[in-house]
């Protein structure tokens, strides 16, 4: 239960998608949240969620989900709910959840729509839950009493910048960031990929991929401005991001190259301890999905793997490997994070319990 004994209402848009069917999966096992209402499209609505959704977890659908009726995703079928998680798609979501946040609801989304809006949070929960300090002004901005919006990053810009952020902190601007990801197919939902496309081949193109993740670590790893009106991007660091889909279920490895603006940089040793050691505010308030260590360093030569370790922490924490001097840069490593967990809804869900924790989430008695 939550830390006022309270449990919470949630919905779910788009809950029959891939990112909808995560949701489902980590929030019926909640032990202060419980979903109360579904949405998907029109097609779906007044139907069994079981006779609608192919269910593609590893884990059984959960029988009262099952059972739910869906409903079409009109803010005033979900006015009971405290917390809104939208696994919606981008070719619909901007709109929908534009409507949830006039109707005063809280909506903690999956989606591209807002992140690039200048008052609204862009937040991977082991990074910067700082910047929900913008939410009072995003309120006054709109006219809300309790409901906000609120975004998680790109599934691989997440995994970046938990890594990026413990050496930030501790060694000060990274002037430039070279980045290459292998991503894996659920990334690209469901039906996703065609098999003959992906099976024995990689391929070096997912749109629009490379320029979230170029503006999105700048944004993440800013701070909010004095004021609390805004946010300040970062002006000093570089991103080049270089996307691949492979045949690959679920996560996302990322090969890293740094340079950083203070000279001399670190050693390796320095970097390492610096990833191994960091803590996040999800930890320190002890919210419930926060795992016990952000970022796991390994010290095997032939890790971080997919079938591995993406489950690490539950699938919250990012791995990390194979740290050493570059040649061209000054440090690269491979990380690895768990796309539909920690890059997608976990994100979602690990935001919502550190909103709460921070008094954010107006829960009616």
């Amino acid at each position: 239960m939550s830390s006022s004994g309270v449990i919470l209402k949630a919905g779910i848009l788009g809950a029959t998608g891939t990112v909808g069917q995560r949701f489902i999966s980590l929030l019926s096992k909640h032990p202060f949240f419980t979903i109360h209402v579904i949405g998907a499209s029109s097609r779906s609505a007044g139907k069994e969620y079981s006779k609608v959704a192919k269910w593609k977890m590893t884990t059984t659908l959960p029988a009262e989900v099952g059972d739910m009726v869906i409903q079409e995703c009109k803010p005033e079928l979900f006015v009971e709910c405290d917390v809104i998680f939208s696994g919606l798609d981008s070719d619909v979501a901007g709109e929908i959840e534009t409507s949830f946040l006039k109707a005063d609801l809280v909506v903690f989304s999956n989606a591209k729509n807002h992140r690039r809006d200048p008052v609204v949070p862009l937040i991977v929960p082991t990074v910067n839950p700082s910047h929900f300090n913008l939410i009072p002004h995003q309120r006054s901005l709109h006219s809300l009493r309790k409901g906000f919006i609120v975004t998680n990053a790109n599934c691989s810009t997440t995994g970046l910048v938990v890594a990026l952020k413990p050496l930030q902190d501790a060694f000060g601007p990274i002037e430039a960031v070279i980045v290459q990801t292998m991503q894996a197919i659920s990334g690209a939902g469901y039906p996703g990929v065609a098999s003959l496309d992906i099976f024995d081949n990689v391929i070096p193109f997912i749109s629009g991929e490379e320029e979230k993740m170029e503006y999105e670590t700048l944004k993440i790893l800013g701070d909010v401005n004095e004021t609390a009106t805004g946010f300040n991007m970062l002006s000093f660091t570089k991103v080049s991001a270089y996307c691949n889909r492979v045949p690959v279920i679920d996560g996302h490895t990322e090969c890293v190259s740094i340079k950083f603006k203070n000279r001399p940089p670190p050693s390796v040793e320095q970097v390492t301890q610096a990833l191994d050691s960091y803590v996040s505010e999800s930890q320190l308030i002890g919210c419930y999905s926060a795992p016990k260590k952000s970022i796991i360093v390994t010290a095997d030569q032939d890790r971080p793997q997919p079938r591995l370790d993406r489950d690490n922490g539950d699938g919250y924490s990012v791995t990390v490997g194979r740290v050493r001097e570059c040649n061209v840069l000054d440090v690269k490593f491979t990380l690895l994070v768990h796309n539909t967990i920690l890059g997608a809804a976990g994100s979602g869900i690990l935001n919502a319990e550190i909103a709460l924790a921070k008094g954010l989430l107006k829960v009616e008695s």
